[in-house]
């Protein structure tokens, strides 16, 4: 131990390093409680600012170029990874894998798919409308059979 550190412990009960001459029960900062408080209220109302504060906290109060390095670090390989698989065409398109023969076959799968995939969207459409002319013939059934059993009972609302 130092003679600095036990100097500083031998000082008594309201050495520290933020007393400051004043006496208080307990070395810690002044806003402790109210830092707290206003953790607490931040999740209550606005909690996406509450834990990016403590977040922050957590990590010792980085300036902010510390931190944007800490996420370009941690979180640039998984984007760089996530941007290269969709190539430069985009989630829709290709790169070339230097295969003439290769590339020919897989743009003419890749078309023959979206062919079926049309298909498919139109019979779905085409069944769409077939089951609401369904519901609407029912509707006009059962409609057409409550009218008959009113005029039937004879009576009349006008």
């Amino acid at each position: 131990m130092s003679d600095s550190a036990s100097a500083a412990w031998n000082a008594g009960p309201h050495a520290g390093p933020w007393n400051n001459g004043a006496h208080r029960r307990c070395g810690r900062k002044p806003g402790r409680g109210l830092e707290i408080v206003g953790i607490i209220l931040g999740f209550i109302f606005v909690w996406p600012l509450a834990l990016a504060y403590l977040v922050w906290k957590m990590c010792g109060y980085p300036k902010y170029d510390e931190a944007k390095s800490f996420f370009r670090d941690t979180f640039g390989r998984a984007r760089d990874d996530f941007y290269a698989s969709r190539g430069p065409a985009g989630f829709g398109g290709f790169t070339s894998t230097g295969n003439a023969a290769f590339d020919e076959y897989r743009r003419s799968e890749l078309e023959r798919l979206e062919e079926e995939r049309r298909k498919l969207d139109e019979e779905a459409r085409d069944f769409r409308n077939f089951v609401e002319e369904l519901k609407r013939a029912k509707d006009r059934e059962e409609f057409d059979a409550y009218m008959a059993k009113r005029r039937g009972n004879g009576t009349t609302n006008v």
